[in-house]
């Protein structure tokens, strides 16, 4: 379960109750998708990547998009990351900054630069073993922030009375189902999960089980958020919780966590694509992961001081990539494996019909994210 649980109430203020239509319709046609991963998987047993399919496919301009869409994707979410970080510290430390040779430091820019530095590290680590099972508690992470949300509205004296919300947002659908879209962004790593499984037959039921589990919370948070702050939600929820509540402290908290823990997860395949273009360059293979990894982060400083803007960045991740490589990849690569694209039936029409909304999603998602990222400025 990503972020997205923290933008899911601006998603729905962005687009009004009748949104949540639009949630749930996201929620199925990405799990139909997860399954058409599932039967690529099962049409070669040599399959093992997401590229693998892509290759499969369209060979191997579809494995060097598919590779592309994922980490690029990777890459802008471990940004989105930082983006988070600064944003919830500056809330809880409104006031702290230091200076240094006359530069003043502080503020959200600050924080950015400081999580970077306790990131570092590990990045650098070859076994992410102990930080995989920080990162799987995703799912108690997210029962966590819906019950404190819900204790600060129900017992903290924010109540659920807010009377700013509208039951349709036109000019703002798109940057709702982008939201949305950004939510459901795990289908790249579904062919490593689904090879590691020593039960496949039980994917599908592992799928119906976690894609409801998520949407559930999604709903819920999306649901008490847009109650107790309407139209003035913030793009990440806890912004808009007050600090001196118990039930804040704690959604904010585990919202400071779970990111940290993520992030070089995030990252390590970038890495070591990297890795593997300039092994002549740098053959010691832990040096390289250094050197590299400590170029990544750097950069996603960079982008996250120059782009500090969570709920835009994160509106362009699903616009750009998640709907890219979480709807219409996995459709197309389908029909190019199955032949189906070679007789059209009920399947097919709904597979092109699926593509077609989707590229729709990519370009009106995208500019409506790049025209309100330029607006920041």
């Amino acid at each position: 379960m990503s972020v997205g649980i923290l933008s899911v109430p601006y998603a729905l203020a962005s687009g009004g109750w009748l949104s949540l239509i639009i949630l749930f319709t996201v929620a199925i046609t990405t799990f139909y998708c997860a399954i058409l991963i599932k039967r690529c998987m099962d049409m070669d047993p040599l399959l093992r990547s997401y590229p693998d399919i892509g290759y499969k496919a369209f060979g191997n301009t579809g494995r060097v998009i598919v590779s592309i869409f994922m980490n690029l994707e990777l890459y802008l979410v471990a940004t989105s990351f930082l983006i988070l970080e600064g944003d919830n510290l500056n809330k809880l430390f409104s006031n702290v900054g230091f200076k240094f040779m006359d530069i003043e430091f502080g503020g959200k820019h600050m924080f950015i630069v400081l999580v970077a530095l306790i990131i570092l590290p590990s990045v650098w680590l070859d076994n992410m073993r102990i930080l995989s099972y920080v990162s799987a508690s995703g799912v108690f992470a997210s029962g966590l922030i819906l019950a404190s949300i819900f204790w600060v509205g129900a017992f903290e004296g924010v109540g659920f009375k807010n009377n700013d919300s509208e039951i349709f947002r036109l000019n703002g659908v798109t940057t709702s189902v982008s939201l949305y879209a950004f939510c459901y962004c795990a289908h790249p790593v579904f062919p490593t999960l689904y090879t590691s499984m020593k039960n496949k037959r039980q994917f599908s039921n592992v799928m119906v089980i976690c894609f409801t589990i998520c949407t559930f919370i999604y709903a819920s948070v999306a649901i008490l958020g847009y109650l107790m702050y309407g139209s003035n939600v913030d793009s990440q929820i806890t912004l808009n919780l007050p600090t001196d509540k118990l039930g804040s402290k704690v959604a904010i908290c585990t919202t400071l966590v779970s990111p940290i823990a993520k992030f070089a997860l995030m990252v390590t395949p970038i890495i070591d694509a990297m890795r593997s273009r300039v092994s002549r360059f740098l053959p010691n293979k832990k040096s390289a992961g250094i050197v590299l990894g400590t170029m990544l982060v750097a950069s996603n400083v960079i982008v996250a001081l120059l782009l500090p803007f969570f709920g835009d960045l994160m509106s362009l991740v699903g616009a750009f990539l998640s709907a890219t490589a979480s709807v219409i990849l996995p459709c197309l690569c389908y029909l190019k494996i199955s032949g189906k694209y070679r007789r059209l039936g009920f399947e097919t029409l709904l597979l092109l019909a699926i593509i077609l909304v989707g590229i729709v999603v990519v370009v009106t998602g995208t500019y409506q994210a790049m025209k309100d990222i330029f607006g920041q400025f």
